[in-house]
């Protein structure tokens, strides 16, 4: 379990009842992560209040955001085979469940989203001299949609594979005017670690986008968005991280105004000489 539980339990700052919560949340952890409000407060012998104070003691809005983060860090700790196993014999209709799956992780982002820091994420990406995006696998998406789209907008945004010594080359030439956004769900690359260490020995800022508060990448980092990642079959859903990019697009556009326009129109005409469609 998160060292931030046994910091909590150590530091004397939880009354006793909040205690029992959190020690529930130490314990059982896969209970704990699929819980209501109700069903933790019982188990804890508590009331809701309680489990709503102890959520909060930990320095979350609420329980829906504790409980985000538990989810995400119990599905991390196991193999794609073992998360296959967590969710085999849940559903008859793997497909209807893949839809309601997106559906509720997407219902857990409206109610754990913070829109000021999407609106700060956007905000540096205006700024900044040039944002270099970074992910690995299927988990790259998100950045892939955000430099493409980001990119016919005006803005210098761009998507690189994670690890070797094209990404290495890459950040040697950035700078504290530029950013970099890192997406870390699941499990982190080595290789996405260490473009983020070298991102910071070069002072330049460092967005994160991840379904764990506790993410490696969070510490110093300039922006932390948090995402519910859970799917249905062997891989995490990424559905909430791209409705996050959506939302960050369209804040960039907002304050990109007229400038933002001129750029889309522009793209729009080079397109139209260049025959692509």
């Amino acid at each position: 379990m998160a060292d931030w539980i046994e910091a909590a339990l150590g530091d004397g700052r939880l009354g006793r009842a909040a205690e029992r919560v959190v020690r529930v949340l130490r314990d059982q952890p896969r209970f704990a992560s699929y819980a209501s409000t109700a069903e933790l407060a019982e188990r804890a012998g508590v009331n809701v209040a309680t489990v709503v104070r102890a959520a909060q003691a930990l320095g979350f809005s609420g329980w829906p955001a504790l409980r985000v983060e538990l989810r995400s860090r119990y599905l991390a700790s196991l193999s794609a085979g073992e998360v296959l196993a967590e969710h085999a014999g849940s559903d008859a209709d793997p497909v209807r469940a893949a839809v309601r799956a997106d559906r509720e992780g997407l219902r857990t982002l409206e109610l754990t989203l913070e829109p000021g820091r999407v609106r700060a994420l956007a905000a540096s990406i205006h700024a900044a001299r040039r944002t270099r995006v970074v992910g690995s696998g299927t988990f790259a998406a998100p950045g892939l949609q955000l430099a493409h789209a980001a990119g016919i907008m005006g803005y210098d945004v761009e998507r690189f594979d994670v690890g070797g010594t094209a990404l290495v080359n890459a950040l040697g030439r950035m700078g504290p005017e530029d950013l970099l956004l890192a997406c870390d769900l699941w499990r982190l690359p080595t290789a996405l670690r260490a473009a983020v260490r070298v991102a910071g020995q070069r002072s330049v800022p460092v967005a994160v986008i991840t379904d764990r508060r506790d993410s490696p990448l969070a510490e110093g980092a300039a922006h932390l968005l948090l995402v519910p990642s859970e799917g249905v079959g062997m891989f995490p859903s990424l559905v909430p991280a791209m409705s996050v990019i959506h939302a960050v697009l369209a804040e960039l556009a907002r304050i990109g105004g007229d400038g933002v326009l001129r750029a889309v129109r522009d793209t729009e005409r080079l397109w139209e000489e260049s025959e692509l469609f």
